[in-house]
């Protein structure tokens, strides 16, 4: 999310560019729901996280969308691939951006009494 706008996976080249143009030496918001239901117990959160953005050059953005990354990328971007170049800032959750935050994910199997890697002791008020 961006100034209030979603940004979605982009439809046509020409989008994807005018997406990461907005983005550029600015920050966004990326936000995660997760839903964990297992018999009578479901448990959901939202994981938010604010990204920021280097500035961007035309030369930059055209070949970042000549590579087709950002064609199928909410936001025009993967921060896991070559999209993560552009990222001066992270405030949260780097798995969160990329599309699963693990951390609150096994926050709520454990609210649901699955069992978790004994090394993760995770707590998702």
């Amino acid at each position: 999310m961006h100034r209030g706008a979603i940004l979605g996976k982009p439809a046509l080249p020409e989008h994807a560019a005018a997406m990461l143009r907005e983005l550029s030496g600015d920050t966004h918001q990326v936000l995660t729901a997760v839903c964990v239901s297992f018999g009578e117990h479901e448990h959901a959160c939202v994981q938010q996280n604010n990204v920021q953005f280097c500035p961007l050059g035309d030369a930059q953005i055209a070949a970042y969308i000549a590579t087709g990354e950002p064609l199928d990328k909410a936001g025009a971007y993967g921060i896991q691939g070559i999209g993560g170049v552009f990222v001066q800032h992270l405030a949260g959750s780097f798995t969160g951006v990329m599309g699963l935050p693990v951390f609150e994910t096994i926050a709520l199997l454990q609210r649901c009494g699955a069992a978790v890697p004994p090394f993760q002791a995770a707590s998702c008020a």
